[in-house]
């Protein structure tokens, strides 16, 4: 099914003096909500979602709610795997139709699309080497080094007894573990990464991130609202203005 979109004016720099900066619309799409919020403004709306969530109804909805809006560029968060700018892998908690749907003509501006977990990591960044892990329903796992972001799959690779990262610190490891062991696991983790990654810190978010009582030597709490600082940052990577670059996108 072709995306439908109709093109909005964009505002100018008005006048000769300083020209305005972008304003960004970031969309972070979850399994149960899809968050929005604008550059500019603290208020962040929810779009409920779920299993019947397709790309289509996503971005009308969007579209909808920001009908009045003035926003130049458009962050997507999303909830799966991402490959030079466009989901390659079909969300598991949404509805279908992701593959291939054309979110830039859909909302009429630039789109810039990155794996959830990625774009909270680039807003969690404070620095130096930072590996990001998302605890939520699966695992999401970045990097970010002096300011370049690379994606990662860290979740899928073996662990110990059989199962993966993602089968112990993921929602199933969550439910089979219960708290006090899953906790034990995220520190082993945390501990086994931080090391065979060499970075300055590792940072704890997601969904289940409020679940530990503190996070685990090595390591800090993230917030899930660092999302919306990560999809603005997407947009600022010109030369002095924040991030270089992102890999794979």
């Amino acid at each position: 099914m072709k995306a439908k979109g109709k093109s909005l004016k964009r505002g100018g720099a008005g006048g000769q003096g300083k020209p305005r900066e972008r304003r960004i619309l970031v969309v972070d799409v979850g399994g149960t909500n899809v968050k929005v919020r604008i550059s500019g403004s603290e208020d962040v709306h929810r779009i409920p979602s779920g299993r019947k969530m397709t790309a289509e109804r996503m971005t009308s909805a969007v579209l909808a709610l920001a009908r009045t809006w003035k926003y130049d560029a458009v962050s997507i968060g999303y909830p799966g795997m991402v490959y030079r700018n466009h989901p390659v892998v079909e969300p598991v908690n949404l509805g279908s139709g992701w593959v291939g749907y054309d979110f830039a003509r859909a909302f009429g501006r630039p789109v810039k699309i990155v794996n959830d977990a990625a774009m909270q990591a680039l807003g969690s960044y404070r620095g130096g080497k930072m590996l990001f892990l998302g605890l939520g329903t699966g695992l999401g796992t970045a990097v970010v080094w002096d300011g370049t972001l690379e994606p990662m799959e860290l979740g899928h690779l073996h662990y110990k007894k059989g199962r993966t990262f993602e089968g112990y610190l993921g929602l199933r490891g969550l439910d089979r573990l219960g708290k006090k062991k899953w906790r034990e696991s995220v520190a082993d983790v945390v501990k086994r990464l931080k090391k065979a990654f060499g970075v300055d810190e590792v940072v704890l978010g997601g969904g289940h991130a409020k679940l530990l009582e503190e996070a685990p030597p090595g390591a800090r709490l993230g917030d899930n609202a660092n999302a919306f600082a990560g999809g603005f940052s997407l947009w600022a990577n010109d030369p002095g203005r924040g991030v270089r670059s992102v890999i794979g996108q």
